[in-house]
């Protein structure tokens, strides 16, 4: 069959030679579109290597980067562990400087087992021990410290605590010194490892100290007193003094203010104009005299006297003062604002007196004024009830309010407002000795206000014990 498949195309060359051109045709087709796969396949993978390429220089860039950065980074932190290495040298260096030259006795023991690890100079040499006589033995064992850590199991106890403190323990010193020790331990950490401190403190010279400051206190305790018995006597030396002068002027005085009236009431056609202005002169300065002996003579009472004490309603007092003060008051329109007033325990005669001046004064310094205010009420200050009279008078500069309640001390000119300069004195003296305190606040041609509060029995007795030390 093949030979005559053969001879047959051999019969007929032409067809043979295109059948073979048109197999070699379709042969080359099949190379080109073979080829063109295979350049293809060729870019493709050519890309996806380039693209590799990319990614792998990328990705070495990126290594690169972060191993300047680990670099840079590990050459900081070693750094920093340098400068903390040279710190924490520098740090045990000053540790180990207070360690040994510090002036308390200082133990290291381990915490768990009782061992002393360290022991510095001062303790050795307060206890008069060397330094290898405590190291590696266990507190307990070392006769210095018996009435301190007695066993063991004393030791366990301070080890639950974790801070314990004695005071005035007794420590016998290799010598046979007794001394009293303040014995101080503290637990903390070290390494993860507990460690315990032990301060020991000698307090000799502290006792010693506490004993000179003792017998001072008491050699100035009797110096007070002493003195305070001194300034007792001396003051009513000066109160019977007052009292004694006081008294003896009434008369004398009495006497030509008598016989000036008497002068003016009977020669009065006889004398001249000029004889009638110096008599009258007299009389107004020995009335003045007479008030002013009056008054030291009221200050001396207060001192003399003993309070009696009883529950009194201020109202009542305030009410009184008021009355007396009507003739005071005739032809003045006054503005009364009077507050509730509290009970207080009190002198009654002495309480009335301290009205008296305040009320007196507000109605004396309030004249210039068409009408005036007076209030008189309570408020309350660091929890304590205060007394006020408050009033729209001519007032005073407050630099001046330190010497108000001097004896004799005056803010204002005789011929504007009369006085003695006793009243406020007697004031500050009564409430002294109700335990009590006085104050006041004002502002020159806008009114003043007088304060005043009272003391307990405890404030009472020294506010009496104060006074000793007063002048008249």
């Amino acid at each position: 069959m093949i030979l005559s498949d053969l001879t047959q195309e051999l019969a007929d060359p032409q067809e043979t030679i295109r059948l073979l051109q048109k197999e070699l045709e379709e042969t080359n087709s099949g190379l080109v579109a073979l080829t063109l796969e295979l350049e293809q396949r060729v870019d493709e993978r050519t890309a996806q290597l380039r693209e590799a390429h990319g990614e792998l220089r990328r990705t070495n860039s990126e290594l690169l980067q972060l191993t300047l950065e680990l670099e840079e980074r590990v050459a900081q932190r070693t750094e920093e562990l340098r400068k903390l290495n040279e710190a924490l040298a520098a740090s045990e260096v000053r540790y180990r400087r207070l360690f040994e030259s510090a002036q308390d006795g200082m133990l290291i023991l381990d915490a768990e087992t009782g061992m002393i690890v360290e022991v510095n100079p001062f303790l050795t040499e307060l206890l008069g021990s060397p330094h290898e006589n405590f190291l590696r033995r266990h507190i307990w064992d070392i006769g210095f410290f018996r009435d301190i850590v007695a066993n063991k199991a004393y030791f366990e106890e301070l080890q639950r605590k974790n801070y314990v403190c004695y005071e005035n323990l007794p420590l016998e010193t290799a010598d046979g010194r007794s001394i009293a020790v303040e014995f101080v331990s503290s637990v903390y950490q070290v390494d993860g490892k507990k460690v315990m401190q032990c301060n020991v403190r000698d307090l000799t010279e502290r006792k010693r100290a506490e004993e000179e400051i003792r017998k001072l206190n008491d050699e100035l305790e009797q110096r007070v007193a002493q003195r305070t018995s001194e300034l007792e006597a001396t003051n009513k030396e000066l109160e019977a003094f007052t009292y004694s002068v006081s008294h003896d002027l009434r008369a004398p005085l009495r006497h030509i203010d008598g016989f000036s009236k008497l002068l003016l009431e009977e020669h009065s056609a006889g004398l001249p104009e000029e004889a009638h202005r110096y008599l009258t002169r007299v009389r107004e300065g020995t009335q003045r005299m007479g008030q002013l002996v009056d008054d030291l003579l009221s200050l001396s009472r207060v001192g003399r006297q003993e309070p009696r004490w009883q529950i009194v309603g201020l109202n009542s007092l305030v009410e009184e003062v008021r009355r007396d003060l009507k003739p005071e008051m005739e032809g003045r329109e006054i503005d009364w604002k009077i507050g509730p007033l509290p009970f207080v325990e009190c002198d009654p005669g002495l309480m009335k007196q301290v009205f008296a001046n305040l009320l007196s004064n507000a109605v004396k310094f309030t004249r210039p004024r068409e009408r005036a205010v007076i209030e008189v009420s309570t408020m309350s200050r660091d929890g304590q009830t205060v007394v006020f009279v408050r009033d729209n008078g001519v007032g005073f500069s407050m630099k001046y309010a330190d010497k108000l309640f001097g004896i004799f001390q005056r803010l204002h000119r005789q011929e504007d407002f009369e006085g003695t300069g006793v009243g406020l004195a007697t004031v500050q003296r009564i409430l002294h000795k109700h335990g009590g305190r006085v104050w006041a606040e004002g502002e020159l041609d806008k009114g003043a206000t007088f304060y005043f509060a009272l003391g307990g029995p405890e404030t009472r007795r020294a506010g009496e014990g104060a006074r000793t030390g007063e002048a008249i």
